[in-house]
């Protein structure tokens, strides 16, 4: 494992522009390698102070080929892409000291942590197995993955649900409860170990998005911002990795367009031209070492004559940068989403910034399990997913946007910024940093050479 590690780890990038250098891309057998150790750790380390704060004894996975729970695959070893015909994963602490047992109860071993115990020539019947497995461990609490508030922890079909009570006496029945805080919590909690190299895949995302956002990629009056999405999508594949969401790219410039957020996030113009003066926005994500990211960055066209962003763009910009700042300083251990939402708003309220929050956790999901802090269209708060506290040791896209009005274009734009950071209950640190700066397209490495 620290082989790898060392590979991954470079010295900290203090410019995109200026760093043509990807950090190490790791071969398949590699990352397989990578995924099973902090798999291993996270079962003997996370799984067990999670199933401890949540006062459940026994956790259920159960999940049918080609109808996954989506938790599933972060339990399963890398060389397995899914469940294979009924597979059923079974975390058990049994108290008083002794260590988490976790074993399978399926045809297929499903690797070492999760072995099966179900031998079918003695017990032809999985889910008769399966009870009689409960009745001699004799949980107090036995958790299965249902939830109305989290899409992640409700991965239980309800067929398996009915086929689980089924065959459970009344007795066990009884004790079948949500795991809702089990799944979000193994989901949400980020190790030492992954955090290393996490920050090495934000940065190959960073390095991506800076790559399309230069004059290799981008001809102003030829191209398109659907040839840099798309080019986006290739660059990914080339490199080996997968994307979570299509990207998107949108332009913000001078003319009667007024900005409007249902336009910006579900109905963006699929091809516009880019032309000198153009704001340039992209919404992109990565997966790579089952960890994903989530990052929103700007870019300027520069006109003729010009060798740096206009000053009224680099103020709005500011505008943004503040509402992050507002944001992650409201971070504190024991807050819901909600109420960190409410006092980021109320702060930026007393200092005349438009700000809209709709930030989310990530990790193994892009949106993923814990706090919502906010959605673009509802800024009152979210139930539910607003309701769940934030805990430390766990990842989250601070994603916004700051609403400025521009005398020089005529109308208000909008800053729209995402960031990857972590949260180790002290404070949050930015997983490689945050744009701190609009890039020129052209970039400008010599700015005095055309005086």
């Amino acid at each position: 494992m620290k082989k790898f590690l060392i590979l991954l780890l470079i010295s900290p990038l203090t410019s995109i522009a200026q760093n043509p250098y990807l950090p190490k891309i790791l071969s398949m057998q590699e990352r397989a390698e990578v995924i099973d150790n902090w798999l291993k750790e996270r079962v003997e380390t996370v799984l067990p102070e999670i199933m401890n704060r949540s006062g459940i004894d026994m956790w259920i996975v159960i999940a049918r080929e080609y109808n996954e729970d989506p938790v599933i695959k972060t339990l399963l070893p890398a060389t397995w892409q899914s469940a294979r015909r009924t597979t059923m994963l079974i975390a058990y602490n049994p108290g008083n000291g002794k260590s988490l047992e976790t074993f399978g109860m399926s045809r297929y071993n499903t690797g070492e942590l999760f072995k099966t115990i179900w031998n079918k020539e003695e017990q032809p019947d999985q889910w008769k197995a399966l009870a009689d497995m409960i009745a001699d461990k004799d949980p107090q609490k036995i958790g299965i993955n249902k939830s109305g508030n989290f899409a992640l922890a409700d991965g239980i079909s309800a067929t398996h649900h009915d086929m689980l009570m089924n065959v459970l006496p009344k007795k066990y029945q009884s004790r079948v409860v949500s795991a809702e805080n089990v799944a979000i919590g193994w989901l949400e909690t980020r190790t030492e170990s992954e955090m290393r190299v996490y920050q090495n895949i934000v940065r190959i995302a960073h390095q991506i998005i800076a790559e399309g956002f230069s004059e290799k990629v981008i001809q102003p009056g030829i191209t398109t911002t659907n040839d840099v999405v798309w080019w986006y999508r290739d660059r990914i594949r080339q490199l080996g990795f997968t994307a979570w969401f299509h990207p998107s790219v949108s332009i913000q410039r001078k003319d009667p367009e007024s900005f409007d957020h249902l336009r910006s996030f579900s109905e963006r113009p699929e091809q516009q031209i880019i032309y000198p003066g153009d704001l340039l926005h992209v919404d992109f994500g990565i997966t790579y070492l089952r960890l994903n990211t989530d990052t929103q960055q700007h870019a300027y066209v520069l006109k003729s004559g010009e060798t740096s962003v206009p000053n009224f763009l680099k103020d709005a910009f500011k505008k943004g940068s503040r509402v992050q700042n507002i944001l992650t300083s409201n971070f504190k251990t024991g807050r819901s989403g909600n109420e960190i939402l409410k006092a980021t708003l109320d702060q930026c309220k007393s200092e005349e910034i438009k700000g809209v929050i709709y930030t989310h956790p990530i990790g193994y999901h892009g949106h993923a399990a814990g706090p919502t802090i906010g959605l673009w269209d509802q800024q009152g708060g979210v139930p539910g997913k607003g309701d769940y506290p934030l805990y430390p040791k766990t990842a989250h896209s601070i994603e916004l946007n700051a609403g400025v009005y521009l005398e020089e274009w005529g109308k208000e734009i909008r800053i729209m910024l995402e960031e990857d950071a972590y949260f180790d209950g002290q404070g949050v640190r930015y997983i490689d940093g945050r744009q701190t700066e609009i890039m020129t397209i052209p970039r400008i490495l010599y700015p005095n050479s055309r005086n």
